[in-house]
């Protein structure tokens, strides 16, 4: 739960919880304490009450009149409420007075917090050996309960005060390091994004702003290394067109004129077999369907190698083509596209990319899906260029989501600063790919507004 907590929370919870164990300390010490300290202020007047009793009892001995002498003390008393004079069968002693103040009444649960022991005293008094009544000692606590009273609100205001000092400065001190670390987390979720061109600004106390400038250098050497990291994707990329290209050549000028000379020559063997020769004939015939078998092999791997008619045909019905081969591959499968017309307009190395993928996931299709149906489609938007490729076949192992094939795609997706998905989607397995389109964006709005 600690772990939930916001920092501002952080900081005051700890301080009020603080403040409410200070004052339940005050309570418990003021208990403890409170009761031993009125019966030490009570016990001078307590004294002296006893000693009233005894000079009231030493005047009644030598008294020639002791009743009369009486009289006169208890009209001395006069109201006062701390010594009184009870005769007895008056009846039971009236209860102390009410502890009041020039405020008002003190609360009644901080009178009963205090447990106010009875402070009572009674001394009696003699006329000639018989008791004739009692000195009563009932002191009065309103001034020393009002005392503790205000003791304790000013402790409290003052606790109270503190501790809304200090949240406003945890409060105001949190809220500084907040934004800070917010601006922090902010910057290295852009770095974990791969955006390493916004630096994060450096504020708040010390401690961040070291955090933030070692964020920032991060960030520059993590955009550093992207830009060398694709730099060698696009060289590794071009280095594996070239290679394409060579391979390609030496298949179509080296390989296709030794098939075309094996066709030839078998057909020349065919014609000169004579006609009662079956055997012969027959091994003939398979060399030739053989020799046609490789050439048409040949074909494919030239195609897939280097797709020659990109450049002539423009990416939007090289697109097309691929996908009616893969119709013709497969006749029970279902092929739609959606193919944007203004995709002629991309060239380079995002022209090889864009078809490499679409290639490569209809090939994906064609061997492992076990599909009935596949959708094709490739726009740009929002200076992107989308390709999305989706089947409703098995889907992919989830042990081995990304094979040779879509490897190597993803390393060229990369060398253009691109992404590569792979989703499983209401039952549909989804390939889609993202590339900027730099100047193809701008050009393909052109062609539209126009």
């Amino acid at each position: 739960m600690w772990e939930r907590l916001s920092l501002r929370t952080r900081l005051l919870l700890p301080l009020g919880l603080t403040f409410v164990a200070a004052l339940l300390a005050g309570a418990v010490t003021l208990q403890i304490f409170t009761t031993a300290q009125l019966m030490e202020e009570t016990e001078p007047a307590a004294r002296s009450a006893r000693a009233v009793a005894a000079a009231l009892n030493g005047a009644l001995r030598t008294s020639a009149n002791p009743q009369e002498t009486l009289d006169a003390f208890v009209q001395s008393l006069g109201t006062s409420e701390t010594i009184r004079f009870r005769g007895l069968g008056t009846g039971p002693d009236a209860p102390p007075p009410e502890v009041q103040d020039p405020q008002g009444r003190v609360p009644g649960w901080f009178i009963r917090l205090l447990v106010i022991p009875e402070f009572r005293a009674t001394f009696p008094v003699t006329i000639e050996g018989k008791q004739v009544g009692n000195i009563v000692f009932v002191p009065d606590m309103s001034a020393d309960i009002h005392e503790k009273w205000i003791g304790f609100l000013a402790i409290a205001c003052s606790g109270i005060g503190l501790m809304l000092l200090t949240g406003v400065i945890a409060h105001f001190t949190a809220r500084s390091a907040q934004r800070p670390l917010q601006n922090l987390g902010d910057g290295l979720t852009r770095m974990r994004m791969g955006d390493y061109d916004q630096l994060i600004p450096p504020a708040g106390p010390p401690e961040i702003r070291r955090s933030a400038q070692e964020a920032n250098e991060l960030a520059r050497t993590l955009h550093r290394l992207s830009q060398d990291n694709r730099s060698l994707l696009r060289r590794i990329v071009s280095l594996q067109d070239d290679e394409r290209q060579d391979m390609a050549r030496e298949l179509h000028d080296e390989l296709g004129p030794l098939l075309f000379g094996i066709r030839a020559n078998t057909v020349v063997l065919l014609e000169s077999i004579p006609s009662g020769e079956a055997g012969l004939r027959s091994a003939a015939e398979g060399i030739l369907q053989s020799v046609e078998t490789l050439q048409q092999a040949n074909r494919r791997i030239l195609d897939r190698l280097r797709p020659l008619y990109i450049q002539e045909l423009g990416l939007e019905r090289s697109i097309h083509t691929l996908l009616q081969n893969a119709k013709a591959q497969a006749p029970d499968l279902k092929v739609t596209s959606e193919i944007d017309a203004t995709l002629n307009e991309v060239d380079g190395p995002l022209l090889q990319t864009v078809y490499r993928v679409i290639q490569e996931a209809v090939t994906n299709v064609l061997r492992h899906a076990k599909a009935s149906a596949m959708h094709v489609a490739a726009r740009i938007a929002d200076r992107e260029v989308i390709v999305e490729i989706s089947d409703d076949g098995v889907g992919f192992p989830a042990d081995r989501m990304f094979g040779r094939g879509l490897t190597g795609m993803l390393e060229r997706v990369r060398a253009l600063s691109g992404t590569l998905e792979l989703l499983r989607e209401a039952g549909r397995t989804c390939v889609r790919c993202r590339l900027p389109a730099g100047d193809a964006a701008s050009n393909a709005r052109d062609a539209k507004q126009a």
